[in-house]
């Protein structure tokens, strides 16, 4: 009987431990609408000529600003702890907005990171300072953008075109969370990581849901 216990202990209990964990502290809720009121990105032009939209996508969206190079830690940041590990997802893009002139540095950025992965989820698109300065006032969140029309923080955006993100009635800290620093990789993985999660999964169960009652009809 006691070798038996032993047993249950040493592999029972880390294995709850590990299902509750790994669970997170919100994965079976939605991820808040904190803004239904987002611009739209039909005045933008895009590096690859193709019209990019928030309509059906859930979109990370980012500003990089004139000086792109300054921002090229954050790219790698996000790629590697967000985009890559769910790039899988079809309705999911990355889109980064630049200003008019920064197209050969966006063209060199995006050569950089396809020599770490497929980066067809990775859009960049161009504007001017006014429609810039219009999209980011949109989201409405306490961030400002630099000088240089560029911030650290990226966003989320679903479906909807609506900024999604923790209105403080989630997770522990309970902080409202507008956006996420890109500069910060332990924000990255301990926040965002999490939300992009949460997102993903109340589409793929929408989706599942949708299939299950056209099968029912």
């Amino acid at each position: 009987m006691k070798k038996f216990i032993v047993l249950g202990v040493l592999f029972i209990l880390p294995l709850v431990a590990y299902l509750f964990f790994a669970s997170g502290v919100h994965n079976f809720a939605k991820l808040p609408v904190l803004n239904k009121a987002v611009g739209n990105l039909e005045s933008f032009e895009s590096l690859s000529k193709e019209q990019i939209s928030f309509d059906k996508k859930v979109t990370i969206l980012g500003f990089l600003g004139k000086e792109i190079y300054n921002k090229q830690g954050n790219a790698f940041n996000l790629n590697q702890k967000i985009y890559k590990k769910n790039h899988g997802f079809k309705d999911f893009q990355f889109v980064m907005i630049l200003p008019f002139g920064s197209e050969n540095a966006a063209k060199d950025l995006l050569n950089e990171l396809d020599n770490i992965t497929d980066v067809s989820g990775w859009k960049f698109l161009f504007g001017t300072t006014e429609q810039i300065t219009a999209l980011f006032t949109s989201l409405k969140t306490p961030h400002r953008l630099d000088s240089n029309l560029a911030s650290d923080y990226v966003y989320i955006i679903d479906k909807d075109a609506s900024l999604r993100g923790r209105d403080g009635s989630i997770g522990k800290e309970k902080d409202v969370v507008h956006g996420y620093d890109a500069s910060s990789v332990a924000d990255l993985s301990n926040v965002m990581e999490d939300d992009v999660k949460v997102i993903l999964a109340e589409y793929r169960l929408a989706l599942k849901k949708y299939k299950a009652d056209r099968k029912e009809k």
